[in-house]
């Protein structure tokens, strides 16, 4: 069955910003859609403070997506004696790279990342350029990176709400995924044998969480990222600094769940857009929307110049004409 849409023609790209306020202490939270990337709730969701091992969800992408997973890797003595967290690798030691990539998000080894930075950059300076280019090109443009663990500098901040894009991102990579849910991890290499449990309470112990990050330094505080799932709703909760996070997190994800529906804006189908031009949508658009919110939402076709007969559109939903989701349509005429 067809469905007639009135669309505007036209696509309105709106850059702006400047420097964020940097903070030396403080506290900040951000509750993100884990679908879209947008901001549901926030504190200080926007002030530059220390992640300390949050830090590690984005080493962790940056290693997957660099493309050596899977290879052995080398234990250098840089990171066998790696300040911090560590999971008590011998110096000298081959081990897998996935292996080392679960002791570095369910254990937090900090002698994981200096490996595996200095297996995929070349050397850890060269693994943090990749960090921060990536960061840059998904638009983090609040957060520097100076080392992979989180270990504190000064120039080492992100914000609560850049921190919880990076889980976003880092959980549309299937292998990312795979390890930010694992609960327990067995590893048996020639000599050596490890059980890592990881670190995140709530993973054990509330059905909705599902993935997640810990993260402690004396500057940082506690920080803590959490990926929660309840009925076909996906949340994302970062907390910087926050002595209580767990109790936060609950409190939060049981907020948020409470405040918003997951609300289906479009339907998947085949569109009337203009006269002999039909835009077909292959899944439906669902948002998660507070009460009022589905009234201001408004919707834009972008469609390719050309007489072809099929092509490639992008049907754009937006809130108060801020872009909420983006997805591809096949436009015929």
């Amino acid at each position: 069955m067809k469905r007639t849409l009135i669309v505007v023609l036209f696509f309105m790209l709106l850059v702006g910003g400047g420097q964020k306020e940097v903070a030396a202490s403080g506290q900040a939270w951000a509750v993100i859609d884990a679908d879209t990337g947008r901001l549901l709730e926030g504190q200080n969701e926007n002030v530059r403070l220390p992640i300390a091992s949050l830090t590690k969800m984005w080493t962790a992408f940056t290693f997957i997506e660099s493309g050596k997973l899977p290879k052995d890797v080398i234990i250098s003595p840089q990171a066998a004696s790696a300040e911090g967290s560590s999971l008590y690798l011998p110096q000298g030691m081959m081990i897998d790279s996935y292996a080392l990539l679960n002791g570095l998000m369910l254990r937090s080894g900090n002698d994981a990342a200096r490996a595996l930075a200095e297996h995929a950059g070349g050397s850890m300076d060269g693994f943090v350029d990749l960090m921060n280019e990536k960061a840059l090109l998904y638009g983090l443009n609040d957060t520097v990176f100076t080392n992979p663990s989180g270990l504190h500098d000064e120039r080492h901040l992100s914000t609560a709400y850049e921190t919880a894009l990076m889980l976003h991102y880092a959980m549309g990579n299937d292998k990312f995924r795979k390890i930010a849910t694992t609960e327990n991890y067995s590893y048996q290499g020639k000599d050596q044998a490890y059980n890592w449990r990881n670190k995140h309470r709530l993973i054990h112990s509330e059905q909705t969480a599902i993935a997640g990050k810990t993260g402690f330094t004396k500057a940082a505080g506690r920080t803590l990222a959490t990926y929660f799932e309840k009925d076909g709703k996906n949340i994302i909760v970062v907390t910087l600094n926050d002595g209580n996070d767990w109790n936060t997190h609950r409190n939060l994800a049981s907020k948020v769940f409470s405040t918003f529906d997951l609300v289906t804006v479009a339907k998947k189908g085949v569109y009337d857009i203009l006269p002999g031009v039909e835009a077909e949508l292959a899944k439906p658009i669902r948002l998660l929307l507070k009460k009022g919110e589905k009234s201001k939402l408004s919707n834009v076709i972008l469609i390719p110049r050309g007489k072809d007969e099929k092509s490639t559109g992008h049907w754009t939903v937006s809130l108060d004409n801020e872009p909420l989701i983006t997805t591809e349509v096949l436009i015929k005429q």
